[in-house]
């Protein structure tokens, strides 16, 4: 390991103590034990090499939101010990490269996804891919049309055709906290109508466990209102140069 290696080791490692210090205390806060939340770290914009690190110090899970950037960093690290998770929003373009690495999908958010998904899955031959349903939560008030995800009223439906197609295995929900709306600005409330919606699927498929919510600035609400994974880039990689 070369003395700048060193450096950025024992940066990510400094910083990835005070997050799990920070899931710890929230789950404290919670009544809940630490094991019930995972720590998925977004490695977004950051080169392989950190994620080469990141797995040396520990860390099993992480996620990418751009597959052009995810298919050849996880091409560089495929004899790591990691699960890959795909957290962006995704094109029906994309889905081939997508299931050749990414062990789940957070971000499925339309039947058509759905069914592309499981072509390129029986395609690569592989193992069932974990999906979750994309809850976008603003649009429950009528706003943030734009975005990815689907109006709460819609999970259900989403839900049974995920689990109801071959090659797919409803794995749960995820959310990130809406820019508009009554909930906005408010992750607490926010990650409280995930908590309704991810017991309401789980009460039709129960095995989706999975609740993916919360990121950097609000982790602990998210693990107060029950996340089982947290998405936390920026606290241990630290902020991110803009995008090219």
């Amino acid at each position: 390991m070369t003395e700048r290696q060193r450096a950025r080791y024992e940066q990510l490692g400094a910083n990835l103590e005070v997050v799990e210090r920070r899931i710890a205390d929230a789950c404290a806060a919670a009544g809940r034990e630490r094991s019930e939340v995972s720590l998925v770290v977004v490695t977004k914009t950051y080169p392989a090499e950190d994620t080469a690190l990141l797995a040396a110090l520990g860390v099993t899970e992480v996620a990418e939101n751009r597959d052009q950037d995810a298919a050849p960093k996880a091409e560089l690290c495929v004899d790591l010990p990691l699960t890959w998770h795909f957290v962006g929003q995704l094109q029906t373009n994309k889905v081939r490269s997508v299931v050749r690495y990414a062990d789940l999908v957070h971000s499925v958010d339309r039947p058509r996804l759905v069914e592309s998904l499981a072509a390129a899955v029986r395609n690569a031959e592989r193992a069932p891919l974990g999906c979750l349903v994309q809850v976008a939560l603003d649009k429950e008030a009528g706003e943030g049309q734009h975005r990815a995800g689907v109006a709460p009223d819609e999970v259900p439906a989403l839900a049974d055709l995920i689990a109801d197609t071959p090659g797919l295995q409803l794995a749960g929900v995820m959310t990130v906290a809406p820019l508009s709306g009554p909930l906005a600005g408010d992750p607490a409330a926010s990650f409280g109508r995930l908590a309704e919606i991810a017991s309401a699927v789980r009460a039709a498929h129960p095995a989706a466990t999975m609740v993916s919510a919360g990121m950097s600035g609000d982790l602990e609400q998210a693990v107060a209102a029950g996340a089982t994974h947290v998405r936390v880039g920026t606290a241990v990689l630290g902020v991110r140069s803009p995008l090219g």
